[in-house]
């Protein structure tokens, strides 16, 4: 993972890193049951003054994946509480998968929420991104099958927790 950097994104990175967010949605087909969350997932700008946005940058200077940060009680917060960091968002570009993109950038997460003094982090995601799972058990997150939620009714969420 020497070749990528992880940090807030410029400003004249927001386009290409909501691009990348929807082209990583879209290549697993997550945006099919939610008609307009593309348009959410595209707008870095608003995300950067309500949340923290972290970006990963190839050698080349390429966005190659984000992920939003988020602390209890803001607009983008869905399942955490006092005490933990939630992030959301995650998101590497095709062309960067396995490349470790996604693992570093959720140790980002890892690292801000110790330099923050919090002991959890916490995340939603939709009950059919396998992929997804299978990486954050790898790191340590379990199942907090309590807070599962349904956005939609053909939407289901899954909630998962790691402590330190």
């Amino acid at each position: 993972m020497g070749d990528v950097e992880i940090r807030p994104p410029r400003p004249e990175e927001y386009a290409a890193a909501g691009e990348v967010t929807v082209r990583a949605y879209e290549a697993d087909g997550h945006l099919a049951y939610d008609v307009g969350y593309d348009a959410m997932l595209r707008d870095v700008a608003r995300r950067v003054e309500k949340a923290e946005v972290l970006v990963a940058v190839d050698g080349a200077g390429e966005v190659v994946g984000t992920v939003t940060v988020v602390r209890p009680g803001s607009e983008y917060a869905e399942i955490s509480r006092p005490g933990e960091l939630e992030f959301r968002m995650l998101a590497v570009a095709p062309s960067a998968r396995g490349r470790g993109v996604g693992e570093a950038l959720i140790k980002a997460v890892f690292d801000r929420a110790r330099a923050l003094g919090l002991r959890r982090v916490v995340l939603s995601s939709l009950d059919r991104m396998h992929s997804a799972h299978r990486l954050y058990e790898r790191l340590g997150f379990t199942r907090l099958a309590e807070r599962d939620w349904r956005l939609l009714p053909h939407i289901t969420l899954i909630a998962y927790q790691i402590d330190f």
